[in-house]
């Protein structure tokens, strides 16, 4: 028996997966971890320009662009450079429901992300889908959530508390083989979204042009 305290297991994080991991790692030890990105207020966002991603738009592990997204001027955000989004960067939530987490594919590359959230770069980008797999698991999310400061509904983590996140790191092998596993149902759930989407803008549309009687119905059957 183990006499290790319940202290020190929570402090240790998650354990490894399976004999043969190669034990743990602090996040800012693989990663770079970088701070909230630029606010910007209502009255400083337009219709078309540069996306800026917001908690809200985290979906499923991904990046859900809908029709609310929000936008800046492509001009400003030339000076938000450190901001900007790469394919494989990994976003997580720092305030309100903490801990939440999305994958940047190659269609949000050069995107911003705005203040409520963290950017996470793997310095492997081979390592993307696994970490995203260990931060998404609620493992993670609840030793995030201990540590989060603030009343219900306004909690946040520090940068540091993110960096210092302990990641069990299995073998090469293994990594490949679970973040590959869990980027296919991650797709097959945005592909179902996206047509949930499409469908949802159609009623809209519909019922548009059925109030303003654009659309005539069909005459009843005698």
């Amino acid at each position: 028996m183990s006499g290790e305290t319940a202290e020190a297991v929570e402090e240790r994080g998650p354990a490894p997966d399976r004999p043969g991991d190669r034990g743990r790692v602090r996040l800012g030890d693989i990663c770079d971890v970088q701070g909230g990105g630029p606010a910007v207020r209502a009255a400083e966002q337009v219709p078309e320009g540069v996306p800026l991603v917001r908690p809200a738009d985290l979906r499923h592990q991904r990046i859900s662009a809908g029709s609310a997204m929000t936008f800046v001027d492509p001009e400003r955000a030339r000076g938000w450079g450190k901001y900007r989004l790469l394919a494989d960067d990994i976003l997580v939530t720092r305030t309100g429901t903490v801990g939440r987490v999305a994958l940047v594919t190659g269609r949000e590359s050069g995107w911003l992300y705005n203040t409520h959230l963290f950017r996470v770069r793997v310095k492997d980008p081979l390592q993307a889908p696994y970490l995203l797999a260990r931060l998404s698991h609620h493992s993670s999310r609840d030793w995030l959530e201990r540590r989060a400061a603030g009343t219900t509904g306004m909690r946040s983590i520090t940068l540091r508390t993110l960096q210092d996140l302990p990641v069990p790191v299995p073998t090469a092998d293994r990594q490949k083989e679970i973040g590959a596993a869990l980027r296919a149902v991650d797709e097959k759930i945005r592909a179902h979204e996206e047509v949930v989407r499409a469908t949802a803008d159609l009623r809209e549309t519909l019922v548009d042009l059925l109030l303003s009687d654009r659309l005539p119905l069909s005459p009843p059957r005698p």
